[in-house]
């Protein structure tokens, strides 16, 4: 018997296919084999067609039944992870009204200050742990200010995975791991935030019901099955936005724990168990899947813009197509600090966690005499590794103990001088684990259902690949990096 799980990107749908029996990894597949479109009519905008999300699940899910050649009587259920922050609006016949806005989107942002300062600063961050800033319900609130007419006819609004579930099983469900990253959950009342929807003019009516992520969300319909190659009648048992379900694949579930990924951007997602922030301009609070009212479990996401970009820019510009191994190569015969050559990475727009300031990267010290090639190639991954570090200290401003980090396997943490870095500066072992979102996903559904005592367990098959422990001298990475952070402050200052 297997379980599916799906992650609902804005480049892709991914499908996984696991054992029932201990979790291990059949098969994955993915569609499109091209990047799906985003649809930008206005500058800052992002839009896709939903329709488009369930025509490639269904592609993914019809391969990984043939390919493999099992029954698809022998599924027993699914998980479903998808892209953060999105809007989806149907009509009273389940129907999209218009495109998703999805999470790249910035055209809410003002309507999110707008409420914030409407509804007090102080009580959005004390029931909300955010500001709502340019998220779910900000865009709802632009499709009323905007779209009357569209507005006028919605019946309900949901996430991205939301829309895949009605998909999939004809139901409208939602759940508070979702509303929290649409900025919707109050957390002092653990209930929908209706005090701030009203504010936005919004019926809270318009929520679909509400599930909790591990449980059952639906069934998969007759048309379900018909169009998507599942059987009819499964169980929808999970659901969780992407980076709290990239989390729970690399099973950082518990306070201390730390997810990070090294892509196109970085990003730290730090499990706190409490409620409470201070630091709601520079990080965002979100319910982590296994947070309830009795039981909190906050997952604490820092986002920085500038870190795999900067490396694969450093590549593909002063490079002849050298290869990432071979540029990290070069990098090791350079000594710790890059000899005085500090570069920082903040060159891919706002970044929230200098306060949305904007001011590009930056090369600080070159001298002609002295730095290399190498010494750049070490002086960018040391850039985006105390970048990261400078992260985690807001992030223990705000109450988070890290204990622990685990990573998933990317090119930047595969860098033994990135991983090495982080982990001395912060005194903590690093963990590479081979997973994905959607294996994270098809194996929260199997834990929902009782296949597995606990995601620790359903996670046992997942070999850690590489380990990083903090390098000494501990006091040059130090030295290295209060310079970096000294020049970094006073680059925002000016």
């Amino acid at each position: 018997m297997h379980w599916i799980g799906f992650d609902i990107g804005s480049s892709s749908i991914k499908a996984a296919l696991i054992n029932a029996d201990d979790g291990s990894v059949l098969d994955i597949a993915q569609y499109p084999k091209k990047e799906m479109p985003i649809i930008s009519i206005n500058l800052g905008w992002g839009e896709q067609d939903p329709e488009l999300w369930w025509k490639h699940l269904c592609a993914a899910t019809q391969e990984l039944i043939s390919n493999n050649n099992i029954s698809k009587n022998n599924i027993k259920g699914i998980g479903i992870s998808y892209q953060m922050h999105g809007l989806v609006t149907v009509d009273k016949n389940l129907q999209p009204l218009r495109p998703s806005i999805i999470w790249c989107d910035s055209r809410a942002v003002e309507i999110g200050e707008q409420l914030f300062q409407a509804s007090g600063k102080d009580k959005c961050v004390e029931h909300l742990l955010n500001s709502p800033g340019n998220f779910t319900l900000s865009k709802l609130k632009w499709v009323k200010d905007n779209e009357p007419d569209t507005f006028k006819k919605i019946h309900k609004f949901m996430l991205p995975g939301d829309y895949i579930a009605l998909k999939l099983s004809g139901s409208c469900v939602t759940t508070p791991s979702g509303l929290s990253e649409g900025i919707m959950w109050d957390f002092k009342e653990n209930d929908v935030a209706s005090w701030l929807l009203e504010d936005a003019g919004i019926d809270p009516a318009l929520i679909p019901k509400i599930r909790p992520s591990f449980s059952q969300q639906g069934i998969v319909s007759k048309q379900g099955a018909q169009e998507s190659g599942l059987p009819e009648g499964i169980p929808i048992m999970y659901r969780a936005g992407d980076q709290p379900n990239n989390a729970l694949a690399l099973n950082v579930m518990e306070p201390g724990e730390i997810a990070a990924t090294g892509g196109t951007s970085g990003v730290v997602y730090a499990i706190s168990g409490q409620k409470n922030t201070q630091e709601h301009t520079r990080i965002n609070s979100f319910a982590h899947v296994n947070h309830t009212g009795d039981d909190t479990r906050i997952g604490k996401l820092l986002c920085i813009n500038g870190t795999g970009i900067q490396y694969s820019w450093v590549r593909n510009e002063l490079t002849n197509a050298l290869s990432y191994n071979s540029m990290n190569e070069q990098a090791e015969s350079v000594p710790i600090g890059s000899e005085g050559l500090n570069i920082l990475p903040f060159g891919n727009g706002a970044e929230r966690m200098l306060n949305n300031s904007n001011k590009g990267s930056r090369i600080l010290n070159l001298n002609f005499n002295v730095h290399k090639a190498p010494h750049i190639f070490r002086a960018a991954l040391e850039g985006i590794a105390f970048s990261f570090v400078y992260g985690m200290e807001i992030l223990k401003n705000d109450g988070v103990d890290i204990a622990s980090i685990k990573a998933g396997n990317d090119n930047l943490f595969r860098a033994g001088i990135f991983s090495r870095t982080i982990a001395t500066l912060t005194n903590s072992r690093i963990d590479i684990v081979e997973t994905t979102g959607a294996v994270g996903a098809a194996r929260a559904a199997a834990f929902a259902f009782g296949d597995f005592k606990s995601i620790g367990e359903a996670t046992e098959t997942d070999a850690v690949q590489l380990t990083y422990q903090p390098d000494d001298p501990m006091e040059k990475y130090r030295e290295a990096y209060d310079e970096w952070k000294k020049q970094l402050e006073e680059y925002i200052d000016n």
